[in-house]
């Protein structure tokens, strides 16, 4: 994990990648709940059987569950200390350059690309890269941006 203390390191990492997150395995069953949680029940992601039979042999990962492992990622590989507040903005740029078989490991990377001063706090946008293990391309390569808001 890579901890910063305020703004000025985060500046003077701008460019770096900060490194990758744990693996984290994707099962059938969080594939279900958050096929509940979006009403996404598209049999590519919920039916073992017809998915046998499918264009993949087997059932896939929602790109948007795969997509929403950003946070739980980003708060593995990197922090900053000295702030009120650290609040996901929105994204930039989103691919799915490969599908996720259920039952595999996928880990992330992070690197910071630009740092821009708001009235809010601060912008800071950094591409996310969520690989799968033994793939050969990437699942998500994703423009995260938050805002920060130093403490007082």
């Amino acid at each position: 994990m890579r901890e910063f203390n305020g703004i000025e390191e985060i500046e003077a990492a701008l460019g770096e990648e900060l490194g990758t997150s744990d693996w984290i395995e994707i099962t059938q069953e969080d594939v279900n709940k958050f096929a509940d949680a979006t009403g996404d029940h598209q049999w590519i992601h919920v039916d073992p059987e017809k998915a046998k039979d499918g264009p993949f042999g087997q059932t896939i990962v929602h790109g948007f569950l795969t997509l929403s492992l950003i946070p739980r990622i980003g708060w593995e590989v990197y922090t900053v200390n000295g702030m009120a507040m650290l609040i996901n903005y929105g994204l930039g740029k989103v691919r799915f350059p490969s599908v996720v078989p259920v039952g595999s490991k996928v880990r992330g990377s992070v690197k910071l690309d630009s740092l821009e001063k708001k009235s809010s706090g601060y912008q800071l946008t950094s591409t996310v890269t969520i690989e799968i293990e033994g793939g050969e391309r990437p699942a998500c390569v994703a423009e995260s941006i938050m805002v920060m808001v130093p403490a007082q």
